[in-house]
């Protein structure tokens, strides 16, 4: 099941800040770069970031999270983490799907991942989005930039 969640309630949030630790630090070994800035945010950061969260319960456990924000007409993916005990069972797709349709009024999305975090890219290229470019934000390590346009029907 899929549900918003709300950052105000600690027990939601600490839990939400172990499943993106143990999400990122798979990332972090896939890109060979471990100062993925939400593996070194603390929990108040987290609570203070302003995105929207969206959430993947399998029973009562936190199994995957999106997170995005909006500005204007384009929606910014932030964080996409699932836990590893819950790797390949179409939990990604499923928050990505919600989060696609709860906002087909917005004409553009983006998202951006470690170049070589392949589960990543290819969950991205096969809901459409687009590879924009391949950037390296710190010496070594490059970040693949993605966008998805929508067009506007007549």
């Amino acid at each position: 099941m899929i549900k918003k969640l709300y950052l105000h309630n600690l027990n939601l949030v600490k839990e939400l800040f172990e499943l993106q630790r143990a999400s990122y630090l798979v990332e972090a070994k896939l890109i060979n770069f471990f100062e993925i800035p939400p593996l070194k945010e603390s929990m108040e950061e987290l609570m203070q970031s302003g995105e929207t969260f969206f959430g993947y319960f399998d029973g009562d456990e936190l199994a995957g999270a999106i997170s995005y924000t909006i500005a204007g007409s384009e929606l910014t993916i932030c964080r996409m983490v699932v836990h590893p005990n819950h790797f390949r069972k179409g939990i990604a797709q499923s928050l990505l799907t919600e989060v696609e349709k709860n906002n087909q009024n917005l004409s553009e999305l983006k998202v951006s991942t470690g170049k070589e975090n392949s589960p990543a890219k290819n969950l991205y290229l096969k809901n459409g989005y687009k590879l924009v470019r391949d950037l390296e934000v710190v010496p070594g390590l490059f970040i693949s930039n993605f966008v998805k346009r929508r067009v506007e029907e007549r």
